[in-house]
């Protein structure tokens, strides 16, 4: 027999109907746009931050040997470019050199003295007695030693003597390296090129801008997304009494769960981003400093995370991968279109047992209001993981000094995908009182015949 669904509608009926849909449409097509909008974006935001992370990556900075050379190389250089010999140090230079100086005199002198047993030795001996007097020598030593402090400290020797440790420390320089200068020009190449920027600085400047007004926009077609829905429960609200109505409310309630649930599982949910924002170290006197290092990143929407486990070689990975798919993602479509076919078709197609276990009996097999518990755990366990390991590197003390920064956060994604959870919910209770009801008339209707 036909349910009071599938009842012909009268002309009374059909003109409220077709208003309905026409103003449910107009408010369907405004979700489909910020839908559309917050997918986008939401692209566009993981793929800026993404370039972001490769440019700014530790293996490119604090792990990258090329930029510790450069760095330490620059401290060096210019303390040999800055080296000047201070009167202190022409005062020790110099008593340094009277000593060598008064050594070597007392050791000639010990040479020439020593018993000789050739003719030629008794010579020199005798010769070395007549015109040489030590003690003169020692006399003479402190002008010496001052003459030739003074030409070791002359500017013109100084120079001579910067631009030798310059050019060997320089070779030494050469010929340390990883190879991670050329991957680090290339790639900075491609960004800067990409961004219109010319250096590092303007790039990170003109990423952060953009992320953070995409940040705003997105929320904002996330919170648009969930308003349309609301209007049109709220819509139902007001004409819950109007039975020749429930129909089509209901049918068009099931395309605003519909995009609801495709955004959700396209859009990221979560994304995981911890950085080293800064380290600084005193090295021969001088600061050294490392900022803005990208530890990790990650960006990942329901879909993404089944897709990377059916990607993995392992068979435990590819069953959860495949079960997400199956019990997020097509069940819950197979659910909606059931419930949309027993609302609209006639009792051989509505009645179906197919259709009927779909509409009122898969929702214990429907995983996405566990996918909604289980994505708040992660994120509740990750986040606290890496507040644990990053406190531990966080490092204060005269020599050295790090900090680190946890920027993982729950994404518009997930507020959406709650949103199509808890109205999925809804329609299932609606469901299950619009049948109760028709069932009620039909027994009347029945029992009057």
């Amino acid at each position: 027999m036909t349910t009071a669904q599938h009842k012909p509608q009268t002309k009374k009926s059909i003109i409220p109907n077709i208003l309905l849909i026409l103003g449910l449409g107009i408010l369907l097509a405004g979700e489909c746009y910020f839908g559309y909008q917050l997918h986008t974006l939401s692209k566009e935001q993981k793929q800026i931050k993404e370039d972001y992370s490769m440019v700014n990556n530790i293996t490119f900075g604090l792990f990258s040997i090329d930029l510790w050379r450069d760095k330490i190389s620059n401290i060096v250089t210019g303390k040999i470019k800055g080296f000047k010999i201070t009167a202190e140090q022409k005062k020790e230079m110099r008593q340094q050199v009277e000593k060598q100086l008064h050594g070597m005199v007392t050791q000639v002198t010990a040479e020439f003295n020593r018993p000789q047993k050739s003719i030629g030795g008794k010579l020199k001996k005798f010769a070395f007695r007549q015109f040489v007097d030590p003690k003169e020598l020692h006399q003479q030593v402190p002008s010496f030693a001052k003459t030739i402090i003074n030409r070791i400290a002359s500017p013109k020797s100084t120079n001579k003597l910067k631009n030798i440790a310059t050019s060997k420390f320089e070779e030494l320089a050469e010929q340390t390296y990883d190879s991670t200068q050329t991957a680090i020009t290339a790639v900075t190449k491609k960004m800067f090129t990409k961004y219109y920027v010319a250096d590092g600085k303007a790039f990170n400047k003109r990423i952060e801008t953009r992320l953070d007004n995409i940040r705003k926009v997105t929320y904002n077609y996330a919170y648009a997304m969930l308003g349309c829905v609301l209007i049109a429960l709220i819509v139902w609200l007001l004409l819950r009494k109007k039975v020749q109505l429930q129909t089509t409310l209901f049918v068009m309630s099931l395309f605003f769960a519909l995009i609801l649930l495709l955004v959700g599982v396209t859009v990221s949910i979560i994304e995981v981003d911890a950085r080293l924002s800064s380290l600084d170290f005193l090295m021969m006197g001088e600061k050294v400093s490392f900022t803005n290092q990208v530890l990790f990143f990650q960006s990942k929407s329901i879909l993404d995370i089944a897709l990377v486990l059916l990607s993995q070689p392992k068979p435990d990975s590819i069953t959860v991968g495949i079960l997400i798919i199956l019990f997020v993602i097509i069940l819950p479509i197979l659910r909606m279109t059931a419930r949309g076919i027993h609302m609209l078709c006639r009792p051989p197609i509505a009645e179906n047992q197919v259709t009927r276990y779909l509409a009122f009996e898969s929702g214990k097999w429907d995983m996405a209001d566990v996918m909604v518990v289980g994505i708040i755990m992660t994120y509740i366990g990750l986040n606290g993981i890496l507040k644990s390991q990053l406190t531990d590197l966080n490092i204060k003390n005269d020599m050295l000094t790090t900090a680190t920064v946890n920027y993982t956060s729950l994404q518009p994604g997930y507020i959406v995908f709650v949103g199509y959870v808890i109205f999925a919910f809804t329609l299932s209770y609606v469901l299950k009182r619009m049948t109760a009801q028709q069932n009620c008339e039909q027994v009347t209707e029945e029992e009057g015949l």
